[in-house]
């Protein structure tokens, strides 16, 4: 978000943590003390880099209440995870039509407050990215892209959300998530693997590990897997020495305890002998 800001020349204020840390109301409140001329406060809801759930529910009224305009990037965790934009007193919720969704990547969209958004006319410093505009257009032309829409994603989109109806809304893909999160998480434990955050702080969504030594061969590791029909993210993004596995999709328990047999024949065979095994 700062680099954003930096490259339109907005000034802002950085509120950093630890990658294995969340964000915290008190640092923000505190943040918010020292510079009364904030005018927006904008946060990351899931931290896709190690698997965080930041505490929204607690932040975002806080702040709303000093009069600042509220923002949550919540790429990966809107459609998965309850969020109640009203009650929270959020003003711009953004998202994307793949990740909790189960749609295809192709657009993003935005959930915002009507009156903090009409006190945006003109404010735009992108003409694709004039959100004001955009809506303009929505509401005077039948639902109308201003520019191409993406048709095949819009479908997809639809089919997604008919789907999520299906399985029982939120609520239902949200315990679904948390159960299959539980069940690799303790599989992972029992096998060495260290989660990288906390389990309080933890998002259903995605989980980060340690390597379980520094002889650790994660391109092998990953190897293995991807040759057995499991692809996790090929590599970290954090600066700990960590690999990621996804818990959303059409991931269900016996994907989980098929996954955690693989890991666990790769880790007792490879890890413990030595042997090679492809």
């Amino acid at each position: 978000m700062g680099q954003i800001a930096d490259y339109y020349n907005i000034v802002h204020v950085d509120l950093e943590f630890a990658e294995d840390e969340p964000v915290t109301l008190e640092k923000v409140l505190t943040v918010l003390d020292d510079h009364p001329e904030v005018t927006h406060f904008a946060t990351v809801h899931c931290e896709t880099t190690t698997g965080i759930l930041n505490p929204i529910d607690a932040i975002i009224p806080a702040v709303h209440a000093r009069g600042v305009v509220t923002i949550v990037d919540a790429m990966s965790s809107f459609g998965g995870v309850p969020i109640d934009t009203a009650a929270l007193g959020l003003d711009y919720l953004i998202s994307s039509s793949n990740k909790c969704i189960q749609g295809v990547p192709g657009f993003g969209f935005i959930i915002a407050n009507r009156t903090a958004l009409a006190r945006t006319e003109g404010n735009a410093r992108s003409l694709s990215l004039d959100l004001y505009d955009q809506n303009q257009s929505f509401n005077q032309q039948h639902g109308k892209w201003r520019f191409t829409s993406p048709t095949h994603v819009l479908y997809a989109f639809h089919q997604a959300l008919q789907e999520l109806a299906a399985e029982g809304g939120v609520p239902a893909r949200f315990a679904r998530y948390t159960r299959s999160e539980h069940q690799l998480r303790q599989g992972m434990l029992a096998l060495g693997y260290a989660p990288v955050i906390a389990e309080a702080d933890q998002s259903p969504i995605i989980t980060s590990f340690k390597y379980p030594s520094a002889a650790f061969d994660f391109h092998a590791f990953y190897a293995y897997l991807k040759d057995r029909g499991f692809i996790i993210y090929p590599g970290k993004v954090s600066t700990i020495d960590s690999f990621r596995i996804g818990n959303i999709g059409e991931v269900y328990t016996g994907d989980i305890q098929q996954l955690l047999r693989w890991i666990k024949t790769y880790s007792t065979v490879r890890v413990q002998s030595g042997r090679k095994i492809d």
